[in-house]
């Protein structure tokens, strides 16, 4: 009953966007994100107070509920009452875990503020970082709530004084993150502030929260609230609820604080969209304007049994309706929309229409993936690419247990690819085997256990692998690639991309979408060469491709197929087929067939990529090792015990501080050698280690290891065991 009348309440406020906030909540794992948002759908009504933080209602999926953690964003519209006028909250709640990281980051797309849940005891986590520079890149506005003040008090045993102080620093060190990760945000008035009253402060276990704005609303101050707290009476908890409860004070914060659609689209599109400024869809996008064309952006794809396959997204233009056509970008036909709707939890709620500023669930976009733009002007720049924090870097292959069940497994792990893109699918031709990559093991299991589960397919999965990086330390070239009919010849030069190149295409900064101008000079600005920074024509995960040459006939058309090449060496190096990185490669120059005929895909294609390859053993070809940094929690008397773990598995310790009787240790170490690291901690430590980890980039692999590595990557992939040479690759 309760959630029919919300429909109407929500359909009938979703035309007004300066009524509407899209917020996510987001924190490090065990903050308290989840049971924050059952207490917040309690205050609109949704569920029963008595429930709340106990039915993770927003954690509907089995698996969510088993491990007690959020694995994927779940989005919820309510009402809330604010002075007297009803605004639509449309709220998502995203996971903590460093594997679902992925989720973090598209939900950052679909929102224009964040409530960051910090625990009052913990303080600011290693993905409480990762989340806050997430929504500052995508110009997501944050304001701040201090969850598990009653743990200070009753844990910690702090008095009234000590709990202000603590809690002070908590808010220091928040905005200092915000400084150093964006100063001019910050110096434009986005930092978080209790007198103001961009902070709260409360418990979302025990539903009461306060808030500077809310002690001058009720009178209730500092000191009562350690009274309360500090009370044997259970019931002295509740009456304090009563008073100051947390939905309230939530709601309240985010409806004063955080911007509506109206307020932030200009920003955002500014930083998402990098089409004309003059055009008339950048108008309409940054008024939110629903009578406009249509300018839908994806971020979450899930499988409904019945309805098939729900794009989630934000609507920035334009307005959604049920069989209206529109066209994905990176396709030329047309998708027709079946239902569009809300969600409230698990359930989505089918409504006639959704107006620019709202987050929708539309059904239909067979095309669509995550990312996808969405619109119904045909030739529109798409949005830029949601580019996440890390990469996948563990893999299992995948097998059905049952011969019968092939068929249906390839049409699933596309359909678990599709709904999370943070999950590499890939078939090895050459093993036949169904490779799957993703942030941990964790992320793996969880993905594995739904294809048995929602899927029905019965699968075995092999012990994780390491997927590591292919790069050249050196230089090489002009080395020539011959096709195989001779009337082809290529001459490339390789050398390894300068690293303020390689982390502006990282961040998503450089792409081949930009205006070449503007291409340019950034490229120039991270140190690339004028000439080079002109010659660029492919950018492909984080390689290059400059074309060098002068005034060649034939190069254009035949570019398609010279790049072709190019992607294939990309996809799987010269040395153990893993993934390039970081690679520079210059064509210098080429002698082309006059006639068409002689230099088609089967002449140029392999041409092009033996030239590259054969340079790259000659450049020193090496392997790069993912690595994570771990960050653990433990007494001082257990600190030995984790510090040789770390040490152990070729790990270095960073940086260690104490906190009371607790030591924190900063280390990163190989992902390579942290499997089965959950269960030798807990041995080291009397199972008292806290620890958590996040994914800290490539590194070279010692010189002593290379070879070993090299040759069991060779041998499980079913090439020859002997490491390759250049002369392998060139045709004499």
């Amino acid at each position: 009953m309760a959630k029919d009348k919300m429909v109407d309440r929500v359909a009938s406020i979703m035309g007004k966007p300066e009524m509407i906030r899209n917020i996510g909540i987001v924190a490090h794992i065990d903050h308290g994100k989840t049971t924050l948002s059952d207490n917040l759908l309690a205050g609109a009504g949704m569920l029963s107070k008595e429930l709340a933080g106990n039915a993770c209602w927003t954690d509907s999926d089995e698996e969510e509920q088993e491990r007690g953690i959020t694995i994927d964003s779940a989005n919820v519209s309510m009402v809330h009452e604010y002075d007297g006028k009803e605004y639509l909250i449309n709220l998502i709640d995203t996971p903590g875990h460093v594997d679902f990281g992925g989720d973090v980051t598209r939900a950052m797309r679909a929102v224009d503020g964040a409530v960051v849940v910090i625990d009052a005891v913990e303080g600011t986590m290693p993905q409480t970082e990762t989340v806050l520079r997430q929504a500052l890149k995508e110009h997501v506005k944050p304001v701040l709530f201090i969850n598990k003040v009653d743990r200070l008090i009753n844990e910690l045993q702090v008095d009234g004084q000590e709990m202000q102080i603590r809690l002070g620093k908590l808010i220091d060190h928040v905005n200092k993150l915000i400084k150093g990760m964006n100063e001019e945000r910050y110096k434009a008035g986005w930092r978080v502030d209790a007198a103001e009253g961009t902070v709260a402060f409360g418990s979302a276990l025990y539903n009461w929260a306060i808030s500077v704005p809310m002690m001058q609303k009720t009178g209730v101050s500092f000191q009562q609230i350690y009274d309360y707290n500090k009370s044997d009476d259970p019931e002295s908890i509740k009456e304090l609820a009563d008073k100051c409860p947390l939905h309230e004070v939530l709601n309240d914060m985010v409806i004063r604080f955080l911007p509506s659609p109206l307020e932030a689209q200009e920003g955002r599109i500014g930083a998402i969209w990098h089409g004309d400024k003059e055009s008339l869809i950048y108008k309409s996008m940054i008024n939110a304007d629903p009578e406009a064309d249509l300018a839908f952006m994806v971020t979450d794809i899930t499988m409904d049994p019945h309805a098939g396959e729900v794009a989630t997204g934000r609507l920035f233009s334009g307005s959604l309706s049920r069989g209206m056509e529109a066209f994905v970008s990176g396709t030329s036909r047309k998708n027709r929309i079946q239902q569009v709707g809300v969600f409230m939890g698990p359930k989505r709620l089918e409504v006639e229409n959704i107006p620019a500023g709202n987050i929708a669930a539309v059904t239909g976009l067979r095309d669509a993936i995550v990312g996808s733009t969405v619109t119904t002007l045909e030739g529109m720049e798409p949005f830029e690419s949601i580019t996440h924090a890390s990469e996948p870097v563990v893999t299992v292959a995948v097998e059905a247990k049952h011969m019968k069940d092939l068929p249906k497994l390839v049409d699933v792990l596309r359909q678990v690819a599709k709904e999370d893109p943070t999950l590499k699918i890939t078939l090895d031709e050459e093993t036949g085997e169904h490779l799957m990559a993703g942030m941990g093991e964790l992320h793996l299991e969880v993905i594995a256990h739904r294809i048995e589960r929602d899927k029905g397919v019965e699968i075995t999965t092999t012990p994780p692998i390491v997927v590591y990086r292919e790069t050249i330390r050196g230089g090489a070239g002009p080395v020539e690639g011959k096709s195989p009919n001779r009337h082809n010849r290529f001459y490339v030069e390789v050398e390894p991309l300068e690293e303020g190149v390689r982390d502006l295409i990282k961040a998503g900064e450089i792409s081949m979408r930009m205006p070449e101008v503007e291409r340019r000079e950034k490229l120039m600005e991270a140190g690339m060469d004028k000439d080079e920074a002109k010659g660029i024509v492919d950018i492909f995960e984080s390689n290059v491709y400059l074309d060098m040459t002068k005034g060649i006939q034939h190069l254009n058309e035949t570019m398609e197929l010279i790049l072709e090449g190019f992607h294939e060496v990309m996809k799987g190096g010269p040395l153990s087929k893993e993934p390039c990185m970081g690679v520079k490669v210059k064509l210098m120059d080429a002698k082309l067939h006059e006639d068409a005929v002689h230099r088609g895909p089967a002449q140029v294609i392999p041409a092009s990529r033996q030239g590259i390859q054969a340079a790259m053993l000659m450049a020193d070809d090496t392997l790069l090792e993912p690595y994570q940094k771990v960050f653990i929690q433990v007494p001082q008397e257990q600190m030995g015990g984790a510090t040789k773990e770390i040490q152990g598995r070729r790990g270095i310790i960073i940086n260690m501080t104490s906190e009371g009787d607790m030591t924190v240790i900063e280390s990163r170490a190989p992902v390579s050698e942290l499997f089965g690291f959950a269960g030798d901690i807990r041995s080291a430590t009397e199972g008292r280690a806290m620890w958590s980890t996040e994914f800290a980039g490539f590194d070279t692999l010692p010189t002593n290891l290379t070879e070993e590595i090299v040759s069991s990557i060779r041998e499980r992939k079913g090439l020859k065991k002997e490491l390759p040479q250049a002369s392998d690759f060139l045709s004499i």
